[in-house]
């Protein structure tokens, strides 16, 4: 039987592995960072450390937004690498549904599922949705899909049930509304609370200079969309 360091090591290997090529916005890198920002919030939490990790570096193994929207491909692949790895049916069902509970709206919504463990690595794949690096992140799945920067005639859907958010065409700037300005007051944890502050205003202020340079460009001092 692998110790827990052990079992970690063959997650980064495989993830690694699995994800090369992958969407800037969802690559490696995206895991590292919500892996060590999960490390960091569960210093501050009483929670199993082991299903944490492993729910941060499997949490994105196949998003269903690449996979023709299918929220099964994750879990099943989370499974049988887990189950290779000699881990207790136990903790596989655990992390398994971090995987699936973990989403905005892309994922499963009844919230039948929460654990102290499941907050700590929301919280810290949130974190990496806002700030620079949720602006950077936006962006980039946004030229991934080709969708427009900005287009003032179409208005923001905050409110989009889950299957409108996940057939959602908009522009990028449209997502600020729809989810990331939303997710501050979403986070579970104090520290996630906390650190949340800081991006949350950094993105305001994108925001604000955005729509000046925008306003740069007509006559009026109005925002064709009035947002600003």
């Amino acid at each position: 039987m692998q110790n827990n360091q052990e079992i970690i090591n063959a997650t980064v290997a495989y993830v690694k592995a699995t994800l090369e090529g992958a969407e800037g916005g969802h690559d490696w890198w995206h895991i590292h960072r919500v892996w060590r920002q999960s490390r960091h919030i569960a210093a501050q939490e009483s929670v199993d450390m082991l299903i944490v990790e492993l729910g941060a570096l499997l949490h994105d193994i196949a998003d269903s937004k690449f996979h023709n929207g299918d929220e099964n491909i994750g879990p099943a692949k989370a499974t049988a690498f887990m189950e290779s790895q000699g881990l207790t049916p136990e903790v596989i069902a655990h992390v398994v549904n971090i995987i699936r509970y973990i989403s905005f709206k892309g994922g499963f919504t009844d919230k039948t599922f929460y654990s102290p463990e499941l907050g700590v690595v929301q919280d810290a794949d949130r974190l990496d949705a806002i700030g620079a690096i949720g602006i950077a992140r936006a962006f980039s799945y946004g030229g991934f899909k080709n969708r427009a920067i900005y287009d003032p005639t179409i208005t923001p859907k905050p409110s989009a049930s889950k299957e409108e958010y996940k057939n959602n065409t908009a522009p990028t700037i449209n997502h600020f509304y729809e989810k990331l300005l939303l997710l501050k007051d979403r986070m579970n944890t104090n520290t996630g609370k906390q650190l949340a502050e800081e991006r949350h205003r950094f993105m305001e202020i994108f925001l604000e200079q955005f729509y000046r340079e925008n306003r740069d460009l007509y006559d009026t001092a109005d925002v064709p969309d009035g947002r600003k």
